[in-house]
């Protein structure tokens, strides 16, 4: 199966009430359609160093920021297709590199264990990027429930709804079942706006119409300072 590899765009990102949820994708309804995977659980895997070099950079709002994880759509076997992301950031524009593998290569390569068993330009920036900060581990296990919409118009228009988003330091293998703690309140929803241009009048036109304003978010950001970095002090009070 062929996978797109290479992506530029731009990522708005809103978050959303059930009730806002639900009122936009009644009104998208003329104009999207739901794609052939309807709900879907994402799985992911982000590396980082021992300090958390990655995510507290993103975290300070830099122009450029970076980071590496492995997705998964489905609860993955050793040989279930997975996907090596590298993700840029520059100046509000996404740039996302992916490599295609099975899972046990994809782990073994990220984690030091073997070369990518795939020669290409995006394994050589992934191997790069591995050279230049050194020993990066598992930080996190991402999951969440997803439903992707597509433009009717077969533009690269997309809109995602995100949920039950949940994270945790334990277990971090893609082959394990979706749990951890929440990263957003209950019965809330995270809704990104994927596009290479401009946004259609009409999504601009639901924006409005329901008072619905971009933020910045970032999932492993979120964890990291609701979740992982107040843990951190408590565990180091409770030592000294």
């Amino acid at each position: 199966m062929a996978y797109q590899t290479i992506f530029k765009r731009y990522e708005l990102k809103y978050l959303l009430t059930k009730a806002q949820k639900e009122k936009v994708l009644q009104e998208i309804r003329p104009y999207m359609a739901l794609d052939q995977y309807g709900r879907t659980t994402i799985r992911n895997i982000y590396f980082d160093t021992e300090s958390y070099r990655l995510v507290r950079r993103s975290l300070e709002a830099p122009a450029y920021k970076e980071k590496l994880r492995i997705r998964s759509y489905c609860r993955a076997a050793p040989d279930s297709t997975v996907f090596v992301e590298l993700k840029k950031k520059y100046q509000k524009v996404v740039y996302k590199r992916r490599i295609a593998l099975p899972e046990q290569a994809a782990m073994d390569w990220v984690a030091g264990r073997r070369s990518c068993p795939e020669s290409s330009q995006i394994a050589a920036e992934v191997d790069y990027f591995l050279r230049y900060y050194g020993s990066l581990t598992p930080a996190v296990f991402l999951s969440y429930e997803r439903e992707a919409f597509y433009s009717k118009d077969q533009s690269d228009f997309r809109v995602t709804f995100d949920d039950t988003i949940l994270c945790r330091q334990k277990e971090l293998s893609l082959g394990s079942e979706a749990y951890g703690l929440p990263v957003l309140p209950e019965g809330t929803a995270l809704m990104e706006i994927k596009c290479s241009g401009g946004i259609p009048m009409w999504m601009a036109h639901i924006l409005s119409q329901e008072r619905l304003y971009k933020t910045s978010f970032s999932k492993y950001g979120t964890a990291y300072r609701t979740i992982i970095y107040p843990q951190m002090k408590k565990e180091a009070a409770y030592s000294a």
